[in-house]
């Protein structure tokens, strides 16, 4: 399985060699605000959605004052919006009163605040601190790893305790980020493109 993981995340890295999260920040909690819409939603949308958003609140301060009833509005058609909004104006409160308006960098104080489960807590470590070992488990992630036989079952925090077991710790962030790229150009949920797939010859659920 070692060597099988190892050839996996080079083949990955050849084909993506900018392993870049495909949301658009500048600052670390707009990357906390924007992966809080994209649960249930396309990334493309929320970089749609955010500039918006982010230039009618264009600091920390001004989204923690912010009326949630205009965030909603800014925020529709990322679907779920009043969870969103307010998820999105009390976390930034909480940065304000408990983390000197700045993102913690652990995976305990990142569950404390409104609207991060471990997906999005993974992500801001890995992208924000590189924290080794940090696996983001999305739709794509454990759809694929579970194709490739690197997982099982549709658990997220199963999947990730799996993936963490057998991903090398610095490289599973930029892992999860190719994965997620590779999902949505070869490996796509409805058809995938198995005979351009780069990955074949590892994967059980390829038959030529």
């Amino acid at each position: 399985m070692e060597q099988k993981v190892l050839e996996i995340i080079e083949l990955l890295k050849e084909r993506y060699p900018d392993s870049v999260c495909a949301l658009h920040y500048q600052k670390d909690y707009e990357l906390m605000i924007a992966v809080r819409l994209s649960a249930q939603c396309t990334d493309a949308r929320v970089n749609l959605v955010t500039p918006a958003l982010f230039a009618a609140y264009p600091t920390l301060e001004a989204m923690a004052q912010a009326d949630i009833s205009h965030v909603e509005e800014l925020v529709h058609s990322c679907g779920f919006y009043k969870h969103k909004a307010r998820d999105i104006v009390l976390a930034c409160q909480m940065l304000l009163d408990r983390f000197d308006g700045k993102v913690p960098g652990t995976m305990e104080e990142l569950l404390s605040l409104p609207g991060v489960g471990r997906k999005t807590a993974n992500l801001l470590l890995g992208d924000l601190y590189r924290v080794p070992g940090s696996v983001v488990c999305d739709t794509h992630c454990i759809r694929i790893c579970g194709r490739l036989g690197l997982s099982q079952g549709k658990d997220p925090e199963k999947v990730e305790k799996q993936l963490r077991a057998i991903l090398p710790p610095e490289e599973s962030s930029d892992f999860c980020h190719r994965i997620v790229l590779f999902g949505r150009d070869i490996c796509t949920a409805r058809n995938p493109q198995c005979g351009l797939c780069p990955l074949r010859m590892h994967c059980p659920a390829f038959s030529p």
